[in-house]
């Protein structure tokens, strides 16, 4: 008994090792930390069932066990819906302005910001594989074609449309963080001092507002795009300006909205070429409940 749980316990450090990795690929994967973290869970389940000795690669074997459970998942995502998607933010990872959370900062370790994973999202899941994979984590095509049941160069037709989809309407931001969040600030400056001509003049002319839960009305998810009906819909919310509170949401600018303590609102930015082109609201109430918002709940 005693050798098989020192084996156990073994298995289990090395199983932690690779923890941050692995639920890196799968929250590019499924856009979702809670099934993230239940995709990295069923793989430590199949490892510990599993004779593993001859596996000279644990990370590879536990990364192609996680993208094969991730792409369960998202097959079985799709079949439940009986109406194509309608808004839907992907789960923000938030973070202080001042950084310091290791784990965060190893989940994104290369800024995927929530642009990218709303476009990840209209993407076959087979294709989002081969993309995240191979773009992501450098996984050769010769281990995901395996794993989507294609041939080599099937595989790599796949994370090619992928790519093609990516660039078209998932542009590079900004990287430098501090002028983002300039904008970010003049945005909700002009919000605040309710000036138009302000508000339009931080806005791309194609800037589109994603709202998962409503920012006017609860539980009223929509689309608002160009500056002018988004410059409207912010002046609506003029109300709220005391309440922001600055935060990095996936490694960006963003903002954390609280009134009296209570997290309502997560909103993230992606700023390119010093104009804002994307806003994503979280504001459906049980989602927020499952992120960490204490440091902004007080």
């Amino acid at each position: 008994m005693d050798g098989l749980m020192s084996e156990h316990d073994w298995l289990a450090e090395r199983f932690e090792t690779h923890r941050t990795h692995l639920r890196a690929v799968a929250y590019r994967m499924l856009g979702s930390l809670s099934e993230a973290d239940d995709a990295v869970q069923e793989a430590w389940l199949r490892l510990s069932r599993s004779e593993v000795s001859g596996v000279e690669n644990l990370g590879g074997w536990l990364t192609t066990v996680v993208a094969r459970v991730c792409l369960n998942m998202l097959r079985s995502r799709n079949s439940r819906r009986e109406e194509p998607l309608g808004v839907h933010v992907p789960d923000p990872v938030v973070s202080r302005v001042d950084g310091g959370d290791p784990e965060h900062e190893a989940l994104l370790a290369d800024s995927v910001g929530l642009a990218l994973l709303v476009v990840l999202d209209t993407l076959a899941p087979a294709e989002r594989l081969a993309f995240v994979l191979h773009d992501m984590f450098t996984v050769p095509f010769d281990e995901i074609a395996p794993i989507v049941g294609r041939s080599l160069t099937a595989a790599r037709q796949l994370a090619s449309r992928a790519r093609r989809r990516v660039r078209q309407a998932a542009p590079a931001p900004d990287a430098d963080l501090t002028r983002q969040r300039e904008v970010v600030d003049a945005f909700f400056a002009a919000s605040r001092d309710g000036d138009f001509a302000a508000l339009v003049a931080v806005l791309d002319p194609d800037v589109v507002l994603r709202s998962d839960g409503g920012v006017v009305r609860p539980g009223v998810s929509m689309v608002v795009r160009g500056a002018t009906a988004v410059a409207e819909q912010a002046l609506t919310a003029t109300r709220l300006s005391p309440f922001v509170r600055p935060a990095l949401v996936n490694a960006a600018a963003g903002v954390v909205v609280a009134p009296r303590g209570r997290p309502v609102f997560v909103m993230g930015f992606t700023v390119r070429n010093g104009k804002i082109v994307e806003i994503d609201v979280l504001a459906d109430p049980a989602r927020l409940r499952q992120l960490d918002l204490a440091a902004w709940a007080d």
